[in-house]
């Protein structure tokens, strides 16, 4: 009979024996990670790749919806789809109220339209800002939203 190897994507150095049956040969394996592209994370989703998803600005607002709409993930996921839905409406209320006063205003309608340019830029920003965060590992938190959202959307979507 031939020796049966590792699982895929499992690699060991034959330093430690730790895991290993020092009994038959003394060859203990470490296990170390396991690559993003190998066969073993194909079964289990990458976490991190979704919750960059949900803060894709504008086309991250669905699969936010989806996942508190559904209520499973981790809280982590929980609270970064709470945000990216109040980012989303919070733009969208404040695009369309200036846009609209752009368009009844007599006085300063390019006053208005370039505040609206500048809230659309700073949506855009700050979510680019969040996802550059989430890709270091540090939190996905903003002070003032991420509150607001736990305690609006808290109540009604989760």
């Amino acid at each position: 009979m031939g020796k049966v190897g590792p699982p895929l994507g499992i690699r060991g150095n034959g330093d430690c024996g730790l895991g290993g049956e020092e009994g038959q040969g003394g060859q203990g394996r470490i296990l170390e990670e396991v690559s993003p592209l190998s066969p073993l994370n194909a079964q289990f989703p990458i976490s991190k790749t979704q919750l960059l998803l949900h803060l894709v600005p504008i086309i991250g607002f669905f699969p936010s919806l989806w996942t508190l709409y559904r209520g499973q993930g981790s809280r982590e996921q929980l609270a970064i789809s709470r945000l990216s839905i109040t980012l989303a409406l919070t733009w969208l209320l404040g695009y369309l109220l200036l846009a609209t006063g752009a368009a009844t205003s007599d006085f300063f309608p390019l006053r208005l339209f370039i505040l609206n340019s500048f809230l659309t830029s700073g949506y855009f920003l700050v979510s680019v800002w969040l996802i550059l965060r989430l890709m270091q590992g540090k939190s996905g938190r903003l002070p003032g939203f991420s509150n607001l959202a736990e305690r609006v959307l808290g109540k009604y979507l989760s």
